[in-house]
C-alpha cells in the first residue's frame, strides 16, 4: 500500500511539472488555428525554366508545340504539357496565372509578374544562350527587372484608367508572395562545363552568396514574405544522365546519378544554411524553406505507388536510353521530300509520365508535387503557403 501511495505521487509530480507545458501546447496550438490565411495580393517569381510562364520564349522565341497541349492546348512560353509549380501557387491563393515580366503582348501584371527565364542561373554565366544554353537573365538581373518594373509601373499606375486594371497597386509589392526556384543550372553549368564533382562544391558557398544579395536587395525595395524551394534531384534527369559519364557504383537502386544527387543535397543543405541566416538578418521577413528535393525523388523512387511510369524517361523526345536527344528537342520537326515530319511528340499519355522532355515535369508530376508541399508537411516552417506571411522569429 505504501509503494502504491509514493507512485501516485510521482504521478501527481508529474503531472503538476507537465500541466503547464500542456496548456502551452494547447494555447499555441488555438493561437495557430485562430490565425487568418494570409492574403497575398500578387506574386513576384524568380527562376529558371522550373518556372517560366513565358519569359524565354517572349526574349528568344517560342516553345513550340506540343508544349502547353495538356491544359492550354496550345505553347503558352512553359517548358512542359501544361502548368507549373508556380500556376499551381498562384491558382491556391485565388490569384490568376503570372505574366512574363519579358512578354509585352496579352500580358496583365495586376497581381504580381514572373521574372524567371528559361536556363536561369543565379550566379551570371558569362556566356551567350547560343553558346551555353543558359539565359542572360540571371538572378541579378531578375531584381534590377523588379526594380524597373516597381518604379515604372507606378509611374503608369498613378495615371489611372487602363493601367489600374494592368499594373499593381503600390502597397502589392510589400503584401505579395516572393517565391524562388533557381540554382539547379548553377551547378550543371559546371559539370558540363568539365568540372569535377568537387570542383563542383567548392563554387556552392558563392552561388548561395550571390541569392543572398538578391534577397537583401528585394527586401530592402519592401518584399517582406518569401517562399524558396531548394534544387531538385537533376541526378535524374534525362538531360544530365544522357550527358554525363557515370560509373556502374555511381548510379543508385533507382536509375540516378549519385554524386549529382549528393551535389544538390550539398547544396540544399548550404541553402537552407543561408535561410536561417537571412532570418536574423532580415527580422522583418518570413521565410519558408521548402524542400522540393525530397518531393520529386520520392516521386521517382515510387512512381507507380503514384500513378506514374517511365520515371527516367522524357514523354516528348527523341530516342535514346531516355528518349531524349540534346539535338532534337520536344517539338523539333525536319522536312523529308517536301512533307513536315515531327522528330520528337509527346507520348501517349503525358498524365502517367514524370518528365516531360529531358530537363524538366509534366503537369502531372508538377501538381502532384505541388499537393505535397502546399500544406506545410515539407516546408521550414512547417506551415502552409496560405500561412506564409507569418513570422516565426517573432
Amino acid at each position: 500500500m505504501a509503494y502504491r501511495n509514493r507512485n501516485w505521487h510521482t504521478i501527481s509530480n508529474f503531472n503538476i511539472v507537465l500541466l503547464p507545458v500542456l496548456l502551452l501546447m494547447a494555447s499555441s496550438a488555438a493561437t495557430e488555428s485562430l490565425r487568418k490565411p494570409c492574403e497575398f495580393p500578387a506574386i513576384f517569381n524568380f527562376g529558371d525554366s522550373n518556372s517560366d510562364t513565358g519569359g524565354l520564349s517572349a526574349a528568344f522565341g517560342p516553345a513550340p508545340p506540343p508544349n502547353g497541349e495538356t491544359f492550354f492546348g496550345q505553347p503558352s512560353g512553359r517548358y512542359s504539357d501544361g502548368r507549373l509549380i508556380v500556376d499551381f501557387i498562384a491558382e491556391s491563393l485565388g490569384l490568376p496565372l503570372l505574366s512574363a515580366y519579358l512578354n509585352s503582348i496579352g500580358t496583365n501584371f495586376s497581381h504580381g509578374a514572373n521574372f524567371a527565364t528559361a536556363g536561369s542561373t543565379i550566379r551570371r554565366q558569362n556566356t551567350t544562350l547560343f553558346q551555353s544554353g543558359y539565359s542572360p537573365f540571371s538572378l541579378d538581373v531578375q531584381t534590377w527587372q523588379l526594380t524597373q518594373f516597381k518604379s515604372r509601373s507606378q509611374f503608369f499606375y498613378s495615371q489611372g484608367a487602363v493601367f489600374r486594371d494592368l499594373l499593381p497597386n503600390e502597397e502589392y509589392f510589400s503584401k505579395a508572395l516572393y517565391t524562388f526556384d533557381i540554382g539547379q543550372n548553377d551547378l550543371t553549368a559546371g559539370y558540363f562545363l568539365g568540372m569535377t564533382t568537387e570542383e563542383v562544391k567548392e563554387n556552392i558557398p558563392d552561388i548561395l552568396d550571390q541569392f543572398a544579395v538578391a534577397i537583401k536587395t528585394i527586401y530592402w525595395q519592401g518584399g517582406r514574405y518569401f517562399w524558396i524551394h531548394n534544387t531538385g534531384p537533376f541526378g535524374c534527369l534525362p538531360y544530365v544522365l544522357d550527358r554525363l559519364t557515370l560509373k556502374a557504383s555511381e548510379v543508385d537502386r533507382n536509375g540516378c546519378g549519385i554524386p549529382f544527387n549528393g551535389v544538390a543535397q550539398l547544396f540544399n543543405s548550404k541553402l537552407n544554411d543561408t535561410v536561417i541566416q537571412l532570418r536574423k538578418e532580415l527580422p522583418l521577413a518570413s521565410f519558408t524553406y521548402v524542400d522540393i528535393y525530397s518531393n520529386k525523388y520520392g516521386l521517382i523512387s515510387h512512381a507507380r505507388e503514384y500513378g506514374f511510369e517511365h520515371p527516367l524517361m522524357a514523354c516528348c523526345g527523341h530516342g535514346g536510353a531516355y528518349n531524349y536527344n540534346r539535338t532534337i528537342g520536344c517539338g523539333s520537326k525536319t522536312v523529308v521530300n517536301g512533307t513536315e515530319i515531327i522528330l520528337a511528340n509527346s507520348c501517349k499519355d503525358p498524365l502517367k509520365r514524370i518528365n516531360w522532355d529531358g530537363v524538366h515535369y509534366t503537369q502531372a508530376a508538377n501538381q502532384w508535387i505541388f499537393g505535397q508541399i502546399s500544406q506545410g508537411a515539407f516546408s521550414d516552417p512547417p506551415l502552409p503557403i496560405t500561412m506564409a506571411c507569418y513570422n516565426q522569429t517573432a
